[in-house]
C-alpha cells in the first residue's frame, strides 16, 4: 500500500471542509485502522490505514491531524480508535516551518509564517516553560499538541474549538491546540511515558517527504 501522504497535490485534491464520510462499526484487521462510527475524510482513513498496514507506527501510539478539516485523531499501537476532536491551528496556511522562525519572538511572526507544519513527528511529553504539560512533536521549532490556550480572551480559543466549522479554526502561532479534557483523557493516557508518533497530514505542499 502506496504511502498516501506522499506524491499527492493536495492543493487541487485535499477534501472540502465537512466532506466527512460516516462509517459504521467494523471489527479491526490487521491491516486496517478502526474508526468505530467515527467520521472522518478519505484521506485520513487512508492514511491511518497505511499507518497500520506498514506499521510505521513502530508498535506505539499515533495520532493523524487532518489540517483541512481542523480534527485530530489518536490510535493505540495496534489501530483502535481511541479518540478524536477538534484542534487550532497555525494562522498561516502551508506545511513548512518558516526559515529562522527558531530564533524569533513570538510576537514578531507574521501571521503568514505562523504555519503547523506537515510530517511525521517522534513524540515525546514534556513542559513548557510556565511547567504546563505539553506533547512535543518538534523541539527544535516549538511545534507541539498542548490543551487549548485561553490567556487571550479576544482570541476566542474555546468558541473556535466548539465552533462546528473548521473554518475559524487556525489562529495559533502553530502548535495543535486541543480540549483540555481531551488531552487528559486520551493524549495523555496514551503517550506518557512513551514515545509516539503524530502525523499531519499537507494542506498545499506535494510530495511530502517523511
Amino acid at each position: 500500500m502506496p504511502n498516501p501522504m506522499l506524491n499527492a497535490s493536495y492543493e487541487e485534491e485535499a477534501e472540502v471542509p465537512f466532506t466527512m464520510e460516516p462509517k459504521t462499526a467494523k471489527p479491526l484487521s490487521s491491516k486496517r485502522a478502526n474508526f468505530g462510527s467515527e467520521h472522518a475524510s478519505r484521506r485520513t482513513r487512508e492514511t491511518a490505514d497505511w499507518v497500520v498496514a506498514s506499521r510505521d507506527n513502530l508498535n506505539m501510539p499515533f495520532g493523524i491531524v487532518d489540517k483541512v478539516n481542523a480534527k485530530v485523531y489518536v490510535f493505540s499501537a495496534d489501530g483502535q480508535l481511541k479518540g478524536a476532536a477538534p484542534v487550532l491551528l497555525g494562522m498561516g496556511k502551508g506545511d513548512d516551518v518558516a526559515p529562522g522562525i527558531s530564533d524569533m519572538r513570538m510576537s514578531h511572526i507574521p501571521p503568514e509564517d505562523r504555519t503547523t507544519p506537515a510530517g511525521r513527528f517522534l513524540t515525546a511529553m514534556g513542559r513548557n516553560s510556565h511547567g504546563k504539560e505539553i506533547l512535543w512533536l518538534d523541539y527544535k521549532n516549538a511545534i507541539s499538541m498542548h490543551p487549548v490556550v485561553t490567556s487571550i480572551p479576544e482570541q476566542r480559543r474555546p468558541q473556535r474549538l466548539a465552533s462546528p466549522s473548521p473554518l475559524d479554526n487556525r489562529i495559533s502561532y502553530g502548535c495543535i491546540n486541543v480540549p483540555p479534557e481531551f488531552f487528559t483523557d486520551v493524549i495523555h493516557r496514551l503517550f506518557a511515558g512513551t514515545a509516539g508518533i503524530v502525523y499531519v497530514m499537507p494542506e498545499t505542499k506535494s510530495g511530502l517527504a517523511l
